[in-house]
Parts: C-alpha cells; structure tokens; sequence
C-alpha cells in the first residue's frame, strides 16, 4: 500500500489530477436526484466506453473495403474465437445506446432540465443524440450486405433530394458518383474516427457543465425557475439539503450500468450478431431491404407517403424537429420544471411515442416504396418494337436481358418501384438518359459495371424511342446551339 501510495503521489505532482478528480466525486447535489431516474445518462456513458472497446477489437480484423469487408465479417462469425460473441456486443450495444439516449432525452425533457441555466447542456445532448443515430447508419453500412447497399442507396437519394447542395452532399458521402469502393471507405473514416471523436468531445464538454451547473434537482410543482434566484436558490437548496455524488448517489448509477451491459450481452449471447446477409450486389434488385430497429420508422413512413409528399416530409420535417429541439430552452427557459403541471409536454412526448411505435410496427408489414410486384419474362409489348431500327431492338433486348421491367412499368405492365418509362424520352435527353444507366440516382442503382458500352449505347437508344406519337424527344438545347454555331463556322471550328 506505501508503495501504490508512493506511486500515486509521483504521478500527481506531475498530473495534478487528484484534486479535481476529488472535486467531481464530492461535488453535490440535491439529495432528492439521487435517484433511479438520474442513472440513464452514466448508463450511455458506460455503453459508449463498451462501443469504443468493441469496435477497437473489430477493426483489428475487419477490411473496409468492398471487395474484403463482406468476407472479414463472416471470418469474424465463424473463423475468429469469439469474433460472433464481440461483433453482437457491438451491434447490441449500439442499439442499447439509442435507446438509453432516447430515454436520458425524454427524461430531461419531461423533468425541465433544459431550462435556465442549462439550455447548452440541453443543445449539446441535442448534438450527442444526432451523432449516437449517425453512428447507427453508419454502423449499418459496415455491413456492406445486401441490406447496406440498398439501405446507403436509399439514404444517398434523400440527400440527393437536397436543394442546390444535393449533389456535392451526395459525392462527400458516397466518395464519388456511385457507390462503390471509395464509399465503404468513406463510411468507415466516419464511423470510426469522425463520429466517435465529435462524440468524446461533446461528452466531455457535457459533463463540464453537468459538474459545473450541478445536477438538475427533483421537479417539484410549484417550484419555478426564474434567471434572477434560480442559481443562488440552487446553492442555498445543495447546502441545506443536498449529498455528495460519491457515495450517495454513484452506486445507483453503477447498479443500472451493470444491469444494461449484462442486458447487451445477454442479447449477443441469445441473439448474436446482425447480419451480414447477402453480398451486395446491384444487379440483384428482388430484396426488399431494411434499417436497423431505430430506423424502421423511417422506412415505413417513406412505404407509406405518396410520392408526392416524400421529399418535403425529408426535407422539411428533419430540420423543424431539430430546430424545435434547439430553440426550446430559449422558448420556454423559466417556470415550471415538473410534468405534473406541463400537460402539453407529457402529451407531446406521448404522441411522439405513439407514433413512433405505430410506424416501427407498420415497418413489418410495409412494402418498399414505391411498390415492386412485376414480372419480367413477359415479352415487351409490340406496340414499342415496331419501326425500330437493329440498334433499337437490340437494345430493347438489353432492357429486357437486365430485367429492367421489374423496377419500370412499360405500356400497362411492369413495375413502379422506378418512374413508368413509356415516355422517358421527353423527360431526359440523350446524355441525361447515359448518365442515368451508367450513374443510377434516387432507388436506381449504378448499372456502369454491368453493361458494356456496347450495351450502353444500344439502350439508350432504345429508350429514345420511347415518347409519344407525334411528340419528338427531348434534346439539349444548348449543345445543339453550340453545334449549330460550329457548322456556321465551317469544318474548322468544329472540334
């Protein structure tokens, strides 16, 4: 004991640590918030610290590339003792931790603890609970299954849908025009060093002022916050009644920690890892891919809007909620704290819930939207090959060849996962039509690697015949500008 003593003071002279790590174990609080509601925010501390632990031992193993991620994980499954047991601790921890950020959210919200002077703890834990969902999609695509690729498809055509910024957004995700290698590698820069370091940032941010603010006390009816007292009134209420957090209050905190992580591993030991399921492949377009449990709702919403309605409800739906969220403790900063006379607050949480757990339910039932239930053995209808040219034909073969009638519908058959086509031709032009095939874009995936130019070509065409009668196709206008003032010029202007 004189020895670690020793040992211990040696490092303290250099460190200066144990006075404020003393500081912050004896600091105190109000003695009614020692309690069991107070324990979810260590908890997602403790979960986090088991995610970075976790994910550590992954990435000794794991490959983020497209061709090796796929196959690290099914060396983790079967090949690497205990690599199952390690990668369902990671997967049900990052479910785990949602969850109890949610909660820890819902919690401070119902018992007013963004209100003055807290409102930037509350900003910050806005932040925490974005970055905690970011690190669950991106965890998703980790995966590179079948369900990552679709699933990172969907999630590119939202932020393509982006006003002026939609496409760039989409490039500074995917690391390109497609997904492909350079998007894996992307995403595992994100999940595991920019996301996790925001995040220890933030958390520690979070608990400097949770030490210094002090914790919030119990919500007492009648008890109101007002700027001018509430601080030295907070003092007076820790002096008079309040506990240090070392012992009164951690154990509880250690108690509920503990039960969450034998709960995780209980789940991984039961359950075991997610996934991967089949190896991503974009020309396999009969899958119906899903997010992770916190995101079904999501999925089931976009199932069930009409198309119509999908893109303000992405756009603008998003940014009103997390604008709510951040002005709230500027909008309502004093009064009362306890939800016994906030009727409002309690009904809104409960609506939100109610919603959330209707739509996560739906998600089991929904189909993929837009609907994808076509069969495409069926010849192409005459009425479309006649008058063609060899080249058109052979790409009506090529259309019919790679299947794509199970994604579009073509006269009164076919699919509607994609846009019906019968007259794509006044839609896009001749080069819209190639970097469509060759690019995808929205649910369409990239088709570039799967066709030959030969092949490309032979379908544009195609579907350049493709418009109605007496109406001609679309044509770029300021390209045929530009070629028609080269041939004014003669043959030597003309590159």
């Amino acid at each position: 004991m004189r020895m670690i003593s020793r040992i211990g003071d040696w490092f303290d002279r250099r460190l200066q640590l144990a006075a404020p790590i003393r500081e912050a174990a004896e600091h105190p609080v109000p003695r009614n918030s020692a309690s069991w509601w107070y324990v979810f925010g260590s908890a997602a501390l403790t979960i986090f610290i088991l995610q970075v632990v976790t994910g550590i031992l992954l990435a000794l193993i794991y490959v983020p590339s497209a061709a090796e991620a796929w196959n690290s994980l099914q060396a983790l499954n079967h090949d690497v003792t205990l690599g199952w047991f390690i990668r369902a601790l990671h997967g049900w921890g990052s479910n785990f931790m949602v969850a109890i950020v949610l909660i820890h959210m819902t919690q401070v919200f119902l018992f007013g603890a963004y209100k003055f002077p807290r409102e930037l703890t509350w900003i910050v834990g806005v932040f925490l609970l974005l970055m905690t969902l970011g690190m669950a999609f991106s965890g998703q695509v980790m995966r590179f299954d079948q369900d990552a690729y679709w699933g990172l498809g969907i999630g590119a055509s939202i932020s393509s849908r982006i006003p002026i910024i939609g496409p760039a957004v989409v490039k500074l995700l995917l690391g390109g025009p497609i997904i492909a290698g350079a998007t894996l590698s992307r995403f595992f820069a994100i999940h595991v060093f920019l996301i996790p370091g925001l995040l220890i940032a933030f958390v520690s941010l979070h608990l400097l002022m949770v030490l210094k603010l002090g914790i919030n006390e119990w919500p007492m009816p009648g008890r109101l916050v007002r700027r001018a007292t509430y601080e030295s009134e907070y003092r007076e209420l820790t002096k008079k009644d309040g506990a240090p957090f070392v012992p009164s209050a951690i154990w509880k905190d250690l108690f509920f920690a503990g039960l969450i992580l034998l709960s995780i591993a209980a789940c991984a030991l039961y359950f075991g890892p997610f996934g991967p399921s089949g190896v991503p492949d974009p020309t396999i377009i009969q899958t119906v891919p899903k997010p992770d449990f916190f995101f079904l709702w999501l999925y089931a919403l976009l199932s069930l809007l009409p198309p119509s309605l999908e893109t303000p409800a992405l756009l603008i739906g998003p940014v009103v909620v997390i604008l709510a969220l951040l002005l709230l403790p500027f909008l309502s900063g004093e009064g009362e704290k306890s939800w016994r006379r906030r009727p409002i607050a309690v009904l809104t949480v409960l609506l939100v819930a109610v919603t959330l757990g209707t739509f996560t339910h739906l998600a089991e039932f929904a189909p993929w939207s837009p609907h994808m239930n076509a069969w495409s053995g069926d010849p192409i209808p005459q009425q479309f090959l006649h008058g063609t040219t060899a080249l058109e034909r052979q790409g009506a073969l090529v259309f019919q060849v790679k299947q794509c009638r199970n994604c579009h519908a073509l006269g009164n058959s076919g699919g509607h996962r994609g846009p019906n086509l019968d007259s794509v031709a006044v839609r896009l032009t001749h080069d819209q039509l190639i970097r469509q095939v060759i690019q995808g874009g929205g649910n369409m995936p990239a088709y570039g690697k799967n066709l030959s130019p030969a092949e490309t070509t032979a379908l544009v065409a195609f579907l350049r015949t493709l418009h109605p009668p007496g109406q001609a196709p679309a044509r770029d206008a300021a390209r045929d500008l530009a070629l028609g003032d080269a041939h004014e010029k003669g043959p030597a202007a003309q590159p």
